[in-house]
């Protein structure tokens, strides 16, 4: 596929860890001209949880009657001092919240937590559950959330960088959001984006798509994933999370404190709140000693240019959650594109 030239050096930032491990898996950033630049953005959810959510799970596992269910990723994260939750025994790992709601009414005398993970893509799945503790009257399960939003997270980023071009957008993210969710990009910003697909072809369309509107100077917001994304998105699952959650500030790693880009439960199902219940603290961004994971979130730079990559981070000794992800930049990197 031959791609448009641009007129001049461009940045370009896909945000979503499916399309960071395809770009690296198919080798498209050596298939580009030099003057385009291609890098990673906020868009793995483990990645951009501050790490120290491990030093508060492991010390709320001191309580033997507490049990922790999360997604795979998360429980690979190190805490400050090292440890991961996989490696305790209260700890279980599931692919959907339902397990660990199926496992409280299982052990009516323990407390069970699910650490929620995710952006919009995983938010209705979160939801589903909450409503079906809640209409089944469920006393031992609580929600940790942990769920982020796509669009106070780009603002904020494009805030700290104003000189991104354009975004290949997330095409699972878009399945709930739809087109419109992203529209605030070119009408507010002047930025392009392309809501793409995860085969190279898709992703290769998205960036020509992008090139040629940045060399005509007509931002606007694309979709070339018309198989699963419409323009409204998924109205239900939409209806569903504002039932549920509502906005709130969280802490991202590499973009800190934003307005409204976390979601917590309504007063309605508080109840469920493991952060009201178990009166948790709120979490502090603590980096490991010279991780560089923070600056390759937001695109300031590369896995190779951290210290540790290759040399201490690897895949089997993850120090940052860009090695520990299975969609984060470092692991992607390390695996197909860089080698020291």
């Amino acid at each position: 596929m031959l791609l448009n030239k641009p007129k001049r050096k461009i940045k370009l930032m896909e945000i979503c860890g499916t399309h960071t491990m395809s770009i690296a898996q198919n080798g498209i950033r050596s298939l580009l001209e030099e003057n385009i630049e291609l890098v990673s953005g906020p868009g793995c959810p483990v990645c951009v949880t501050p790490s120290n959510i491990i030093d508060i799970c492991l010390e709320l596992l001191k309580e033997p009657n507490i049990v922790i269910f999360s997604y795979g990723d998360m429980l690979r994260v190190p805490g400050s001092k090292g440890k991961r939750l996989f490696q305790h025994k209260q700890v279980k790992m599931c692919l959907s919240p339902l397990e660990a709601l199926d496992y409280a009414k299982e052990n009516p005398n323990k407390q069970i937590i699910f650490l929620g993970v995710g952006f919009e893509t995983t938010t209705p799945g979160s939801a589903i559950c909450i409503l079906e503790a809640y209409k089944q009257n469920i006393k031992n399960f609580f929600f940790y959330s942990l769920l982020k939003r796509t669009e106070p997270a780009l603002r904020t980023l494009l805030k700290d960088d104003p000189d991104i071009d354009g975004f290949i957008c997330p095409g699972h993210v878009a399945c709930i959001l739809g087109e419109q969710g992203f529209q605030f990009l070119s009408k507010e910003y002047h930025k392009p984006g392309v809501i793409s697909g995860f085969e190279a072809e898709d992703i290769l369309c998205s960036i020509n798509l992008l090139i040629d509107m940045i060399n005509q100077d007509t931002p606007a917001i694309k979709n070339t994933y018309q198989r699963a994304v419409r323009y409204n998105g998924n109205q239900k699952a939409l209806s569903l999370i504002h039932d549920i959650f509502e906005p709130e500030t969280s802490l991202w790693k590499g973009l800190g404190n934003i307005e409204k880009s976390g979601l917590k439960l309504k007063d309605t199902y508080s109840q469920f709140d493991a952060k009201i219940h178990f009166q948790l603290p709120l979490p502090e961004n603590k980096e490991p000693k010279r991780c560089q994971c923070a600056n390759i979130l937001t695109g300031k730079k590369k896995p190779i240019e951290c210290p540790l990559f290759q040399k201490i981070c690897t895949p089997q000794n993850p120090i940052g959650p860009c090695m520990v992800s299975s969609e984060g930049a470092c692991a992607a990197s390390f695996m197909y594109e860089e080698r020291l």
